[in-house]
């Protein structure tokens, strides 16, 4: 069996557009007709330039090769050029292409992705959810009313789930990590204090950043948000500086949580070292995959550190989450996004139900892909999937943010 064809599918969920700008899908086929399913997570280009990464990645390191040779491959791909370092673009292009040989695997032995990574560890998946507009909410002011926070969460706490995020604190731009104003700082406290008296003890809170402090302001805005107890502390400063979030860590008396920007166990090894963190959150179509994260979930449980896989994507890479959750003994919980097209593009085939997700029993990731839906949804955008801002923090008129990709209106 080898890896024969590539197609490469960039496909846009209709607005609101949770999950990001676009979602990159590859589909391989072997010489014998399996065909596999992958998503890239990668925007540090745009995606007309990833189209051309995901294909020289797979002409020049996996074309022809068996597809049980996940570890050959990975090492040819990261060793490209000369390198042998993280490359966030390179890795993102391989990530995809590697879930999709597990889904070729699993299919061709007639087993589940899980099965082949050491077997069920867990058979329900604890999912958490970001606080996304109720009905009759208003898009605009959302983002920073504590009272509709406080209303999603318990909607979706009475769907089942018990752990719920959410980031009111502040723009995150290109300028790197600022100071957060006062006015930042106590409308993080408002969020906190409404969703805790809203689910009581039935979940708990998730403050996501997104590495957009200083580490004095790191520590001054976590600190401020101690008494609600929140599980963790998402990234609160820029990945690159792991010994400076340690000191944030050292400082706040919440968990601290990152990994969604980082690539393959070289940097995840950083911030278990450094003790910057002890939750760590992969995005397997970034991170090197399947089998590499499969390996970082082993450091970090020598480290007595758990995994929570990140996604703002589709729902191929969540259908790869999910498998590597079920394997793993140090699972925290899994990211998910409920929304009719993720559901649709996967014809149903993985669901949260009660706030917790089964791993498939079905051969290789366990879904099907709607190609034709995927298809008739074509990205026209010339933004990236997420992207930073040029303006900087706002002390005069306080912060109204809602992400890296803001949702489209029809």
């Amino acid at each position: 069996m080898k890896l024969r064809d590539l197609d490469i599918i960039v496909t846009a969920p209709p607005a609101p557009g949770w999950g990001g700008r676009y979602w990159i899908l590859v589909k391989v086929t072997t010489d014998n007709g399996i065909t596999g399913w992958g998503e890239c997570y990668a925007s540090s280009v745009g995606p007309d330039a990833m189209r051309g990464v995901i294909t020289d990645v797979f002409a020049r390191h996996m074309e022809g090769e068996n597809p049980e040779n996940i570890e050959r491959m990975f090492r040819r791909a990261y060793s490209s050029g000369f390198t042998q370092r993280p490359d966030l673009t390179v890795m993102g292009a391989f990530s995809g292409l590697e879930i999709a040989c597990w889904d070729i695997l699993g299919k061709a032995r007639e087993r589940p992705v899980w099965a082949l990574l050491g077997g069920m560890m867990n058979e329900r998946i604890r999912a958490y959810t970001y606080l996304y507009p109720q009905p009759g909410h208003d898009l605009a002011s959302f983002w920073t009313s504590p009272d509709m926070a406080a209303e999603s969460a318990r909607a979706m706490v009475d769907k089942g789930y018990t752990a719920v995020k959410f980031d009111p604190a502040g723009p995150y731009t290109m300028r790197g990590g600022h100071m957060p104003g006062m006015r930042d700082i106590s409308q993080s406290v408002a969020f906190c204090r409404a969703i805790r008296e809203a689910v009581g003890d039935r979940a708990d809170l998730l403050f996501g950043t997104h590495g957009q402090f200083t580490t004095a302001g790191a520590i001054r805005l976590g600190q401020a948000l101690e008494p609600w107890s929140p599980l963790w502390f998402e990234e609160p400063i820029p990945p690159d500086a792991v010994e400076e979030m340690a000191k944030v860590a050292r400082a706040v008396r919440i968990p601290v949580a990152t990994g969604e920007r980082l690539t393959t166990k070289a940097e995840f090894a950083q911030v278990l070292r450094s003790g910057a963190a002890t939750i760590l959150q992969p995005a397997l179509g970034r991170a090197g995959g399947i089998w590499e994260m499969k390996k970082v979930a082993a450091m970090a449980e020598v480290c007595n550190a758990q995994m929570a896989p990140h996604l703002y994507a589709g729902p191929v890479e969540w259908a790869a989450n999910i498998h590597l959750s079920a394997s793993i003994p140090n699972l925290l919980m899994a990211e998910t996004i409920e929304t009719p097209f993720h559901d649709a593009v996967i014809k149903g085939s993985i669901r949260v139900e009660n706030g917790f997700v089964t791993p498939p029993e079905a051969p290789g990731l366990g879904i099907e892909v709607d190609e034709d839906l995927a298809r008739a949804h074509p990205y026209s955008g010339d933004g990236l999937h997420l992207q930073m801002h040029d303006g900087p923090c706002d002390y005069v008129n306080g912060n109204d943010f809602e992400g890296g990709a803001p949702a489209p209106r029809d």
